[in-house]
């Protein structure tokens, strides 16, 4: 697997705001089987690309994970329990694009 790299305020924010735990997100992509999705809004538009996934960690919960692959590495941007909205969202995008 590659490496995930989360910075110091990242991390934090992940923590406090999200109660999201690093090793929770490793799960998600160790279990993922999907597609990783691009986000294609403006306000994220990013070189390389800011993609994004929902992945479901050992214990069940749902997180929207969002990151960049850069370098060899995988760069956390945030992640945190997606709406009913974005699931929907990644449903319909993931099954759109087989």
């Amino acid at each position: 697997m590659v490496t995930l790299v989360t910075s110091p305020a990242m991390r934090e924010k992940l923590t406090t705001k999200h109660r999201v735990q690093e090793q929770e997100i490793e799960e998600c992509f160790l279990e993922h089987e999907g597609k990783y999705l691009v986000d294609t809004r403006e306000e994220h538009n990013t070189d390389p690309p800011t993609m994004w996934f929902i992945g479901r960690t050992y214990r069940g919960r749902l997180l929207k994970i969002i990151f960049v692959h850069r370098d060899g590495n995988i760069y956390i941007k945030s992640a945190y329990e997606p709406t009913e909205a974005v699931i929907r969202i990644y449903k319909e995008l993931n099954n759109s694009e087989e």
